[in-house]
């Protein structure tokens, strides 16, 4: 394993010499994210600076350097180095001053939100895919980031900046997992299960505390005149009626634009809140990169859905893996993938 660094500009710097241990961790609807530990020996230290790059050979996404720890103690004498992969630069950047789309490809939309931010060095667009989910949407000084990984989901699409440091260029590139499931036919299946001795140690979870059924979206207007769009199932009573107003008042009717496509921009706002707010399934296991049965990047990878099967816990399902963890210690790989989607971390309704 080669860790391989390179400046801003993508000049080749060097080799990291020694690590002990490297986690690639890739994630489908926003950017993964790394860490390494190495000896603090002047190689190292003179390779290793905030804002360099770091890439293993073969590795569709590169990592930007973010942070740096040195420790020293009596036993050792290391560095832990941190960082987010190169699609996270778009957390530099708003949406401004303000971006509108009715009833837009979602792919076009999540391009032009990159192309109208304030450029990034050495970005460019990928190959369209045409993909057909539509979005009606507006955001006002938004993270651009953020905006991306909101219509990702939504779309059930992946994205990343995928380096060329031959040609020096990162290109934003959309793409979509294979459906690898038993509920297909047309490619073959991939089964992660205890019969098929791919699942070393696992970790289930499902949880409904944040789940919401019905939102109601304030936008303009103030009292009885303000706006008010209702986004869910609105006949649900009940115990299965789960409400949440979510405040859009930034959402702002614009000139030309009808009262139809303004509560569509509502609408959009509020199915982003309920897609948050949802039940939570998600399954992790660590597994055998080059396993007896499925070999990690050839059978499946990154966004593909598969089957999962834990016979003694009653689960089975066919879920999207959402994330992979590359863990690199004592000259062996092993991978974890994240199955489904996991609770999320946090909600601020205000930013939805």
């Amino acid at each position: 394993m080669e860790v391989r660094i390179y400046d801003a500009e993508m000049m080749f710097q060097g080799l990291i010499e020694n690590q002990t241990s490297v986690m690639w961790n890739r994630k489908y609807y926003e950017p993964g994210d790394f860490q390494i530990n190495c000896p603090s020996i002047a190689n190292n230290m003179d390779l290793l600076k905030l804002g360099r790059l770091i890439w293993m050979r073969g590795a569709a996404e590169a990592g930007v350097i973010e942070s740096i720890r040195m420790e020293q103690n009596a036993v050792k004498n290391d560095m832990v180095i941190k960082g987010r992969f190169l699609s996270s630069y778009m957390t530099r950047r708003l949406i401004r001053p303000t971006y509108t789309a009715t009833n837009k490809k979602i792919e076009l939309v999540m391009r032009e939100l990159l192309t109208n931010a304030e450029a990034i060095p050495l970005v460019q667009l990928g190959s369209l895919k045409d993909y057909s989910e539509v979005v009606t949407m507006q955001a006002t000084y938004k993270n651009l980031q953020e905006y991306e990984t909101k219509l990702a989901k939504a779309a059930n699409i992946g994205y990343r900046f995928r380096p060329d440091f031959t040609n020096k260029t990162i290109t934003f590139e959309l793409y979509r997992g294979v459906d690898r499931s038993v509920a297909q036919t047309d490619v073959p299946r991939v089964i992660f299960a205890q019969t098929y001795n791919n699942i070393n140690s696992a970790t289930y979870e499902e949880n409904d505390q944040l789940l919401k059924t019905v939102c109601y979206v304030g936008g303009e207007g103030e009292g009885t005149d303000r706006i008010i769009q209702v986004v869910g199932d609105d006949t649900l009573t009940g115990l299965e009626r789960r409400e949440l107003f979510l405040n859009a008042s930034d959402a702002r009717k614009e000139d030309g634009m009808t009262d139809a496509e303004y509560r569509a921009v509502l609408t959009e706002r509020g199915t982003n809140a309920l897609n948050t707010a949802a039940y939570s399934q998600s399954f992790e296991c660590v597994t055998e990169a080059n396993g007896t049965a499925f070999v990690y990047k050839t059978d499946y990878d990154l966004g593909d859905v598969v089957t999962v099967t834990k016979e003694n816990w009653g689960v089975s399902a066919n879920l999207r893996i959402t994330g992979l963890t590359e863990v690199y210690e004592y000259g062996a790989m092993k991978v974890s993938p994240v199955f489904g989607t996991p609770l999320p971390e946090k909600i601020d309704w205000k930013e939805q």
